[in-house]
Order: C-alpha cells, then structure tokens, then sequence
C-alpha cells in the first residue's frame, strides 16, 4: 500500500509518496509565503498532490491514506491546529477534517518533532531501541519521546517540549534562565552573535557588520570557530553549556537509550558541535546516569517528517471514506 506524507513548516511544504519501509517514491517541495496564511499553504497543498498524482500516474484512491506533520501544536482529540508561531490563520483549524474531505483519504496529523522523532525510531538512528528523545535544533527547538516505536503525547495535546525547557544562561553579560530555544535555536545564536558583534573588533565574523546580518548564523559561526576565531568559538562554546544543562534535564528525567539530534544547527558536526556536547553532558548529568545515554546525529535529513508522517498512517486501521 502506498500513503502521502505532509510536512507543513515555517518556510517550508513537502509532499511524498511511500509505502512506509524507509524509501520515498517521489517528493514534491515548495516554499511556504507566510504573508499568503493557512490559506495559502493549503491552495500549495492541493497544487502539490495534484502534481504528484500526476507524475506518478495515479489517482487517488490508489492510495491508503494521508499523515500529516505539522509546525506546531496539535490537538490530539479534535485532529486540530493548535496555533503556529510562523504563520497567520492556522488557530483551532481542523486540519484532518480538512484532508479527508478534499482528498477523500482517511488522515492522521501530529507535531512534526514527534512525527520526525517516530521516523528516526522506525528507519534512522533510533531504530532497535526501546526509548528515544528526538530533538530537532534549527530555527526554533523541538522535540519528540518516543517509546516502543509509539509517540508519547501527554494527555494529548503535545509533550517533550524541550524547546521551552528553561536552563541556565550561560551567555556573557546575563544571569539567571531562559527557555533553551532562545539560547541555542539557530535563531537565539544568530541574534546573540550578532547584538555582541558591535563590541567586537578581532573576530572576522565582523566584516559581516552590520550590512549582512543573515551571514552571521550558526554555519558561519562554526566556519569561524574552525579557523580559531575566538568570538565564535567562545558563542559555540556558552550555546553548548545551556544545551548540555537541557539535555542532562532530559536525562535524569527519562533516561532514554538515545537522543537523537536533527535540524540546521546539528549540521555544524561532530567536531564542533556532537563531541563537545557529550563531554559537557557527561560533567553535568546525575552522576549515576552517567554514560546511559548516547547522543547521536539523526539520519534521515530534510525528508525525515515525511517518513515519519507516512509511517503515522500506516500504523493506522485505515478504512476507505465514504
């Protein structure tokens, strides 16, 4: 049996084609225009699934059903959007409703942290443990638990919000707590990077100011670290303090056998970012949990939503619609 997958981001839509093994037939991409709302992104949906049918030669009823990732919260009873933080329209919409009756195929949506994070479980790094913690650090933090290959959502309206965990600020000039998103999303050490840079006059991450301030984000950062800027690598060295405090937060809590970390700011890599990040948690976590957890890179790259959306339905007892 063949299903579609959805992820609706930020900036972001995909659609694919897949049997839930692991391998997509064919993916469909667009960009999202936030200023275009919910209704923009839903006109895109329908262009993409027209178009996809199309190259693949089928119809509609070829396939089984439609999972659904979503950038925000969703609420597990209604089947609804809670709300998006990126774009305007979404509130209380009821999406799977929405689906199921413009494609005629029976639909499951969920949060796309934890739809990512069953995706890793079932075909990526994940795959063969009992317990993951998903984390996906890009322009905001999410996160997934995934245990026995099943998403845990609280009483259902979202969990493992690790994004909004508040840890210790370890950022030159501040004190106190903050939620772990603002501190080290891509967004949090763009920004932070950037306010400093106006005190800053050896770093070359400098020549960037102030005509380009989207240059200066976490792979430029890295780049700098790389060539021993010592701005940027004491802005990687404060973001892996906080995330390491978060992190260990997570461990004593849950003990899982793996976190598996996606997402932009992941991709600076072992050196700069995995293996300094490991032997930070090490120093800081419960001390007998030490060494239970691996932290390690997701696998399943920018198409990692929609494995996980397609595997969400095919877990389903999908029935056709009448």
């Amino acid at each position: 049996m063949k299903y579609l997958g959805i992820e609706i981001g930020g900036t972001k839509l995909q659609l694919a084609i897949g049997s839930g093994n692991g391998h997509l037939d064919h993916i469909w991409r667009t960009t999202i225009v936030p200023a275009n709302g919910a209704t923009g992104i839903l006109n895109q949906i329908e262009q993409g699934f027209s178009e996809i049918l199309r190259q693949k030669q089928l119809q509609p009823n070829d396939l089984s059903g439609v999972g659904i990732g979503f950038g925000g919260p969703i609420d597990d009873t209604t089947r609804s959007v809670i709300k998006s933080h990126q774009v305007q329209g979404w509130d209380e919409f009821p999406i799977a409703d929405w689906a199921e009756k413009k494609f005629g195929l029976p639909c499951e949506v969920g949060n796309d942290a934890d739809v990512a994070g069953l995706a890793e479980a079932c075909h990526g790094a994940g795959k063969g443990y009992d317990s993951i913690f998903y984390m996906t650090i890009g322009s905001g933090i999410g996160g997934g638990l995934i245990l026995n290959q099943n998403i845990y959502r609280g009483v259902g309206r979202g969990a493992a919000e690790v994004g909004h965990l508040k840890v210790a600020d370890f950022r030159d000039g501040r004190s106190g707590f903050d939620s772990l998103e603002n501190i080290a999303s891509g967004w949090g050490i763009s920004k932070y990077a950037w306010e400093r840079l106006g005190q800053e006059n050896t770093s070359a991450l400098k020549s960037y100011y102030p005509e380009h301030p989207e240059k200066v984000n976490p792979q430029s950062i890295a780049r700098a670290a790389e060539q021993n800027d010592l701005f940027s690598q004491k802005i990687l060295a404060q973001t892996l303090d906080s995330l390491a405090w978060g992190i260990a937060s997570v461990i004593v809590l849950l003990c899982p056998h793996r976190i598996v970390i996606g997402g932009g700011v992941s991709l600076i890599g072992e050196n700069l970012f995995f293996a300094p990040l490991r032997e930070r948690v090490q120093q800081t976590v419960f001390p007998p949990f030490k060494g239970l957890t691996e932290i390690v890179p997701a696998q399943l790259g920018e198409e990692v939503v929609l494995h996980g959306a397609i595997e969400m339905i095919k877990r389903k007892k999908v029935t056709a619609l009448n």
